[in-house]
């Protein structure tokens, strides 16, 4: 039966068919498509809100533009669902972050329409620029280029860094401001201000609109017209404002604000940008959560909800989520609060991830020990350092992943004048249905090759708290990598006393005969059963948890390398300079006697894509199943 809700979209498959509707259906479209993802989104979860508040947007420009030969760049990602729908995907939508399905994020090998793979943010304009250069090269001069990125991700500086080189380039390239003035928590910076102030100065903004639509009239005539108005525009400005307008300061045409809902004025708009040659930025503001009222009220809650009633707007719990442990996250927020309480000299830093990492709690008691510096990761750590050299202990959180885009600034700035600041890597390991851009599973290989880290991971929130204690302590006069993953934990009553750790000591888990088993961080809880199971086998492992990888416990790794031949290391990372490689490297320069055959459990050389962390787990071969295989083909044990 024909489903009446879609009667429009469900004849639209890709761009080239949207653009054969009349501008006038252009709002149903956009009213389906929001019903689609609200429908799928309910059901199948990923990120609801960014992609709510853009979808007149995507229909405006892959209506306007010729995609994919134009090129048409998303920022981060979350506010691709209309686009992916509209481009070949609508099919498989539902299949969505799911293991083998398609990308929660715009993926080049997974579209021609995806011009550039993203999950990260700020990346925008640097590459659509790019894009631009090469068309410019190339003598592809009717190509045009397009770089939609949020106000939370253009206060980034590899954002302009991008605006800078683009407004000299001479290259046709269209910047789309989506301000909503919200990235996952509420926007941060005096950007976000100025902004602000951009789009409430009624006096400029009507006066502009009225010079605008009066001097239209005549195509020819007020096309010339305008352009002379654009080239005197900022006399208007500095009397109205009483300032320049930054990005025409950086030599980009400006125009906006516009209403980024009204679909019908933005085709126009983007229909006459087209006739501008060189960098333009058209400003449009928009309601994150855009046609569903509980997305509009509860912006961070319905960033990602999970599974909702699209009714109701209520969120859906799992019936045994009252009885899980806390989240890792939630725990570290909690711990730094009493640790904060204790100890004066604690910060709190995060590069706009205070909800997620929960420092959104010390923020709401400890309101200027808590700074959230936006999406600026670089920025974030070389901040701490600066606090750490007037004898503050900055906490810096920052998810593994984006901590990737600052580690010159872990090298320059913090490591090598032996500073004291805590790094706290959220998300280590495999984070489930976010996928490549998000697996945070290179850190302890890149942490660990950096002189004066100390690079650390807890097996269980007890172990965090320990590892958070210990950390914060005077004694401490380095910078110090603690890693825990995404997700609950094991413990229920991990509220101990704090307990001081030996810095680059490990511990004995279980005693045994046959193979030692050694992980460092949470995939130590899966060996805890695999043990349980092998000795229900007959088979006697042992197991160690490292806890540090650098300094790494050399006592403790000549005690195992004297006592077994047959050894497995484990960890939630990759093999390659992984805590597998430092069990290695130290019995080669260490231990020349030792006759021991090493197999090393992790994450291989190759990017891993989404899916529940359990098919991920599966799929790398360190689930309880995995590392009982491999237990079974070390010992040759036909019988397990």
């Amino acid at each position: 039966m024909k489903d009446t809700k879609y009667n429009l979209l469900e004849n639209i498959n890709f761009p080239s068919d949207l653009r054969k509707l009349k501008e006038v259906e252009l709002p149903q479209v956009c009213k389906e498509l929001r019903q689609f993802i609200i429908d799928t989104v309910s059901t199948h979860p990923g990120h609801l809100g960014a992609s709510l508040g853009t979808v007149e947007m995507t229909v405006a420009l892959h209506y306007v533009f010729n995609t994919p030969y134009d090129k048409l760049v998303w920022d981060v990602g979350h506010q691709a669902y209309s686009h992916k729908i509209l481009t070949g995907r609508k099919g498989v939508f539902h299949t969505n972050r799911m293991y083998k399905g398609i990308s929660g994020f715009p993926k080049i090998s997974e579209s021609e329409y995806d011009a550039f793979g993203v999950g990260h943010a700020s990346t925008s304009i640097s590459s659509a620029l790019g894009m631009a250069v090469a068309s410019k090269l190339k003598g592809d001069n009717d190509r045009r280029h397009i770089a939609v990125i949020g106000d939370g991700s253009i206060s980034a500086g590899m954002a302009f860094e991008g605006l800078n080189q683009t407004g000299v380039s001479n290259t046709n390239l269209l910047v789309v401001l989506n301000d909503n003035n919200i990235a996952i928590d509420q926007s941060v910076g005096a950007l976000k201000e100025y902004l602000t102030d951009i789009v409430t100065s009624h006096t400029y903004n009507k006066l502009k609109d009225k010079i605008w639509k009066f001097l239209g009239g005549e195509k020819d005539y007020g096309y010339h017209i305008r352009s002379m108005i654009q080239r005197t525009e900022h006399i208007i400005k500095l009397t109205l404002l009483k300032q320049s307008n930054l990005f025409e300061a950086l030599k980009f045409r400006y125009l906006g604000p516009v209403d980024g809902h009204d679909v019908i004025h933005l085709v126009k708009v983007l229909k006459e940008i087209k006739r501008f040659p060189g960098p333009k930025l058209l400003h449009c503001v928009t309601v994150k959560g855009k046609g569903f009222l509980q997305a509009e009220k509860e912006k961070t809650k319905f960033h990602a909800p999970g599974l909702f009633n699209k009714d109701t707007g209520e969120i859906i719990k799992q019936s045994d989520d009252k009885d899980k442990p806390l989240k890792y996250q939630e725990v570290f927020g909690r711990t730094i609060i009493e640790l904060a309480r204790q100890n004066d000299k604690i910060i709190g830093i995060t590069p706009a991830m205070a909800t997620g990492s929960s420092l959104n709690l010390m923020m709401a008691e400890m309101p200027d020990r808590v700074f959230d510096v936006g999406i600026a990761e670089q920025h974030a750590v070389t901040f701490s350092a600066g606090l750490a050299t007037q004898g503050f202990i900055p906490f810096c959180n920052i998810y593994s992943s984006f901590m990737q885009r600052a580690y010159d600034q872990v090298i320059h700035d913090v490591a090598l004048q032996k500073l004291h600041v805590v790094f706290c890597l959220d998300r280590g390991g495999l984070v489930g249905e976010d996928g490549a851009t998000h697996h945070g599973f290179f850190d302890i290989a890149y942490m660990r090759c950096v002189p004066n880290m100390i690079v650390a991971a807890p097996m269980n929130e007890e172990e965090l708290r320990n590892m958070m204690y210990t950390a914060q302590l005077d004694e401490i006069s380095c910078p110090f990598s603690i890693r825990y993953p995404r997700g609950n934990g094991m413990m229920k009553n991990w509220e101990t006393p704090f307990k001081k750790l030996e810095i680059g000591k490990g511990r004995k888990i279980k005693d045994g005969e046959d193979i030692a088993i050694l992980t460092i961080g949470s995939v130590g809880n899966h060996v805890i059963k695999v043990c349980e199971i092998l000795e229900e086998k007959g088979i006697n492992a042992a197991h160690y948890d490292l806890r540090f990888v650098k300094p790494i416990d050399g006592d403790l790794l000549r005690q195992i390398f004297k006592k077994f031949k047959k050894i497995i290391t484990v960890e939630d990372g990759t093999i390659v300079g992984g805590m597998g490689s430092a069990v290695i490297e130290f019995m080669n320069d260490n231990l020349h006697e030792a006759d021991a055959e090493v197999k090393r459990l992790g994450i291989h050389d190759y990017f891993v894509e989404q899916g529940k962390q359990s098919e991920l787990y599966k799929e790398c071969g360190y689930d309880v199943d995995g590392i009982v295989k491999t237990v079974k083909e070390m010992l040759n044990y036909q019988r397990l």
